[in-house]
């Protein structure tokens, strides 16, 4: 699913027009991810999942046309862990 059948998707299940799904889906795209650009930044949806940053720190990696060392900087990645209810549905599990 693309983020325009998403939408389509939206509208359809809320019964509002496309504009307005659309809206609603680059609102909440844009306040996580203002969320996360904050220092303790995080978003969680109860039964959905968490939204998070993790910090990676700097390593050594392998050119792989080279062969040659390299360094990789240290950086803040973005990550979802699932909630108890997506998991499940997803896994097929059955809700106790």
């Amino acid at each position: 699913m693309n983020k325009s059948e998403l939408i389509d998707a939206i509208a359809k299940d809320a019964g509002i027009t496309k504009v307005s799904a659309k809206a609603a889906l680059e609102s909440f795209i844009s306040n996580v991810t203002s969320t996360l650009k904050k220092k303790e930044g995080k978003v969680s949806l109860v039964g959905f999942g968490t939204f998070s940053v993790a910090e990676r720190a700097a390593r050594q990696g392998i050119n792989p046309a080279t062969k040659k060392p390299i360094k990789i900087a240290a950086k803040k990645v973005a990550k979802f862990k699932a909630g108890a209810d997506l998991a499940n549905a997803v896994s097929g599990a059955k809700k106790k």
